[in-house]
């Protein structure tokens, strides 16, 4: 499925410029004239990515950053401008831009700027697992439980076999993984050990989140292998 690109200009010249090249890289394109707008059609999920302009009505490029940076912070954002001012383009980045091009601008650039903040965003969405209140950080080897209207708890760090286990369960919750499934994926199709280190992985996994309020399970189907249940 073809990535949503939210074009927010009231310039429609500068919207069918930015369509057009996005367009022929396989993106799809919707446009938004002012920030309100654009607020909308984010909350309608109908943006991936924003490419905003500052200058415009009811809501400038400004606001509406902050706005989707706040409501929607695995947005990546790319702010097109006249202004070049190292200022503005400070401002920006306070704000969570992602990226920043100055009118006039290469069309060809922008599409790759684009292309290359999807790439980005996909990367570390992957990276992070959530799993009813335990979130799972890949870049640390890491897993954080919420408690109920607290902060995140200290850090668990998981062994990195354990880790990658967990993670590869939680991507895929409701999934049954044979053991062979597991030892491919987790320990290479190459790994020459019994495939019942699986099983004490498992174990050693249910143990170190069996005394913590972990609204997730690890279910065993008999003659089958392994899934994970997330509670409601």
């Amino acid at each position: 499925m073809a990535a949503n690109v939210l074009i927010v200009d009231d310039d429609p010249d500068i919207v069918e410029l930015m369509r057009f090249y996005l367009q022929r890289e396989g993106l799809a394109v919707v446009s938004a004239a002012d920030g309100l707008a654009a607020l909308e059609a984010a909350e309608q999920g109908k943006a991936d990515l924003a490419v905003i302009d500052i200058m415009m009505p009811r809501m400038d490029g400004w606001a509406l950053c902050q706005r989707l940076k706040t409501e929607h912070p695995d947005m990546p954002v790319l702010m097109v401008t006249a202004k070049g001012e190292t200022g503005h383009k400070l401002k920006g980045f306070h704000l969570g831009a992602d990226d920043y091009l100055v009118k006039p601008f290469e069309p060809l650039e922008l599409a790759a700027r684009v292309k290359s903040l999807l790439r980005r965003y996909r990367i570390q969405s992957q990276m992070k697992v959530q799993i009813g209140n335990v979130l799972l950080d890949k870049h640390r080897y890491v897993a954080f439980v919420e408690g109920e209207g607290e902060a995140p708890s200290p850090p668990i760090s998981l062994p990195l076999r354990e880790f990658d286990l967990l993670f590869k369960l939680a991507s895929h919750p409701g999934h049954i993984f044979t053991r062979n499934d597991l030892i491919e994926q987790v320990w290479g199709a190459d790994f020459e050990g019994d495939d019942r280190t699986v099983d004490v992985h498992i174990k050693r996994i249910r143990d170190r989140f069996a005394e913590l309020d972990c609204r997730f399970s690890i279910e065993t189907k008999r003659g089958l292998g392994y899934k994970l249940e997330v509670a409601e």
